[in-house]
């Protein structure tokens, strides 16, 4: 989720520290859906989807991630259950807060690529 500054929104949560906002889709919830409430619940903030951006695949542990691009259209950054800190950051400092691999590899293919990717990693 980029704001009109080029920022990235983070979370800092207790599982994996900086990330970006995420989660699982409900049963009987679309997936841009779940995008939308898992960056509220998690962030306080308010989204729209602009753009679907591609798919990262833990192929070992059968989980796939669906990315998006998004812009705030409101509410306002805050914590919760599974956030201690949020926070809008430019794209080096996000990464330089990030320490899980694959998801900085997700901010970079994010924000660098134009057309839709998929990437199978952990084979």
């Amino acid at each position: 989720m980029l704001n009109d500054k080029s920022e990235i929104l983070l979370l800092n949560g207790p599982k994996r520290g900086w990330e970006i906002p995420g989660g699982r889709v409900e049963e009987g919830e679309s997936i841009t859906s779940a995008v939308v409430r898992e960056t509220k619940e998690e962030t306080g903030v308010d989204i729209e989807i602009i753009n679907f951006c591609g798919i990262f695949q833990n192929v070992k542990e059968s989980y796939c991630s669906a990315l998006f691009l998004a812009k705030p259209i409101g509410g306002e950054c805050r914590t919760s259950l599974e956030s201690y800190e949020t926070g809008y950051f430019s794209i080096q400092e996000a990464l330089d807060k990030v320490d899980w691999k694959s998801i900085k590899e997700q901010i970079e293919y994010c924000v660098n690529l134009k057309e839709p990717f998929v990437v199978e990693y952990n084979k």
